[in-house]
């Protein structure tokens, strides 16, 4: 079998040096060939790691068989929804996934595989239903402490210094470079859309639209 080992520390105080060891001695005494170790120091999302990323775009072009990590937090700490993302990627590519500090994430047996991934979903899933519920309720709370959500209004302030400057003749143009917010929102305060003052947010430039 032909593997890719990611390795993975956050900071340089760290080092992924005892990983890699560890690992290399894991395949030979699998008798696993080492097709390429994929190793960097960083943290952050998967996304902002360049050495991830080529893992998975090699892995999209099949050069290896698996992917060997030393465990699923040095693979990716997003949560299970994230993890199990991963897994059915992989999947379709046919790359299998081996932790060696987790036996028992393991995908390079189909029946376990196919049971991992289907328990992994369902956590996926109802993650996403507590985080919905979480922030519904977060909502709420901030709702009935009198906040209101959404975009702030206009300053009753500003909308007088536009109606004035209108009336002393000045354009929209030249209205929105005095008070720097957009034409757009100098024309719904003048044509008096209570809707648009309500939802136009604060001090814009006269490049926001």
């Amino acid at each position: 079998m032909k593997v890719a080992m990611y390795t993975r520390v956050s900071t340089d105080k760290q080092d992924y040096k005892n990983q890699l060891i560890q690992l290399r001695n894991f395949c030979q005494n699998q008798g696993w060939e080492i097709y390429k170790e994929y190793s960097e120091t960083i943290s952050g999302k998967e996304s902002q790691r360049p050495k991830f990323k080529e893992l998975l775009e090699d892995a999209s072009k099949k050069k290896f068989d698996s992917i060997l990590v030393w465990s699923l937090d040095r693979f990716t700490r997003e949560g299970t929804s994230k993890v199990w993302q991963y897994f059915s990627l992989l999947q379709s590519y046919n790359i299998q996934f081996i932790s060696f500090q987790e036996p028992y994430l393991r995908t390079d047996n189909e029946l376990a595989r196919d049971i991992l991934i289907s328990v992994m979903g369902a956590l996926a899933k109802q993650e996403r239903i507590r985080l919905s519920e979480r922030t519904k309720a977060g909502l709420q709370r901030v709702k009935e402490q009198g906040t209101k959500l959404g975009r702030p209004s206009i300053e009753e302030e500003i909308i007088e210094k536009a109606k004035k400057l209108h009336k002393e003749g000045k354009s929209y143009s030249s209205i929105s470079e005095d008070l720097n917010i957009s034409k757009g929102s100098i024309s719904n305060i003048l044509v008096g859309s209570k809707k648009g003052i309500e939802n136009l947010p604060l001090n814009l430039n006269k490049n926001y639209c």
